[in-house]
Order: C-alpha cells, then structure tokens, then sequence
C-alpha cells in the first residue's frame, strides 16, 4: 500500500521551508527516525549538500534526521534500506535524468509500492505521476525518458497559477499548456495550487490544504475540486 505526500511547493508565502505542512509531515513520518533526501533537482543550481542542509534543517524541528542519497557509496541500497524518502524540488528534466543515470527510478518505485512513505514538492511531486510532461520547468538537460514513477494515475502540475485578469501579460496560461499536452496526450493533469497538497492513503488520494484543485481531462471541460477529494475515481487507458 503506497504512502504518499505530493505537495505542490515547499515553501508558502512568508513561510520558512516546509514550514506551513510541518505538524502534518510529523504525523505522515510517524515513527520514522531518518529520511533519505533526493536533492538532484538542485533549485537555483545549489548544492547537493547545500540542498540537504536545508532539509535537514527544517525536519530537525520534528526530531527526524535527513541524509542525502548522494552521501551513499551505493545509491541503490540507500533507497533499499530507507525509512522514507523526500524528493525536492528544482528543475524536473535535471532530476528525472539523475535519477535515470543512478537506476533509481525503478528502485524507488519498488520501495513506494511496498510501503515506504514518499514525500515530494514540486518537482518531486511532478514525477509522483505517470510523466513529467506537465512540468513547468526549462528543459536544461535531456532526460532518457519522460516516464517518472506513476505513484497516481495522472499528472501533477504545480505551482498552477489561475489568469490574473489584471495583467498585460499576452503569453500562454497554465491551462493553455495544459489544453496544448491534451491535443496528444489523455492523461489527466492535476493543477496544484501553492500551499496544497495530496495525500496518499489507504487506497485514496486526497485533496489537503484550504485551496481548490483544477482538473484537466481531455474533451471536457476543467473541473474546480474542494479539499477532500477523493481522486482515487481517475483512471487512464
């Protein structure tokens, strides 16, 4: 039975790292002592170690240690013998490709289903679904495929902003991206607004955080969802 806590962002709006979904990532890690970070997606293009310092940093405030994967000699044992596992977020086309490079992708996926709770925010959430290919991110290297771990039957898409009907900005939207993957793709996207996030339990996968979700499906129009949703209704063929 997977575990899961896919989070839109890691950080809100006047809030440290992690900070506003603190008391329920100490509820979702109940009873786990140590965490095994993923920090390849490297926001702003920092460190390993600077990445996981951060991590380490704020799950210190709920009494877990962190290590990062790439502190193993053996990236695969790491994973083998993790507790839980937390991917950050960053750039999602460099994670995908390190985490491809290291044979992870099936390693983590491995541990996933069998149990091992999965943390992820932004791009560590993007890849909890079937693709990557709702990212909002550049594609500054190229990864061996778009396939990511399909820990849900859809796609996420983070960070999803709504039109600022204010704005001079005459560029695309979130949900003309989202229109455009739809011409050729029928996989649902899930468009997760900042500071919500899914949780992943007992055979369901709900809404959490005071803010709506928008979902896309091909041929329909989007819907807006309530927190509470259960999405486990999606399927893909």
């Amino acid at each position: 039975m997977k575990k899961l806590f896919i989070a839109s962002t890691s950080t809100v709006h006047g809030k440290a790292y992690l900070e506003y979904i603190l008391p329920e990532l100490a509820h979702f890690f109940s009873g786990t002592k140590e965490i095994l970070f993923v920090p390849f997606a490297r926001p702003n293009g920092i460190s390993f170690d600077e990445y996981t310092q951060i991590a380490r940093e704020s799950f210190e405030k709920i009494h877990i240690s962190v290590k990062g994967i790439h502190e193993y000699r053996n990236m695969v044992d790491a994973v083998n013998n993790a507790e839980g596992i937390f991917t950050g977020g960053g750039n999602t086309f460099l994670l995908v490709k390190e985490l491809y490079e290291q044979k992870l992708i099936s390693a983590i996926k491995n541990v996933v289903e069998n149990g091992v709770p999965y943390f992820g925010t932004s791009a560590g959430s993007n890849i909890a679904g079937l693709t990557m290919q709702t990212t909002n991110d550049m594609p500054i290297v190229y990864p061996p495929s778009f396939n990511t771990f399909g820990f849900i039957n859809f796609n996420i898409n983070p960070h999803y902003l709504d039109p600022n009907p204010d704005s001079t900005h005459m560029g695309e939207t979130r949900e003309t991206r989202i229109h455009e993957f739809h011409t050729l793709n029928a996989i649902p996207v899930l468009g997760l607004r900042e500071g919500s996030w899914l949780l992943g339990e007992r055979n369901k996968v709900t809404l959490k955080g005071p803010l709506m979700a928008r979902l896309f499906q091909k041929g329909k129009p989007p819907l807006e969802l309530p927190p509470e949703t259960d999405f486990s209704f999606l399927t893909y063929v």
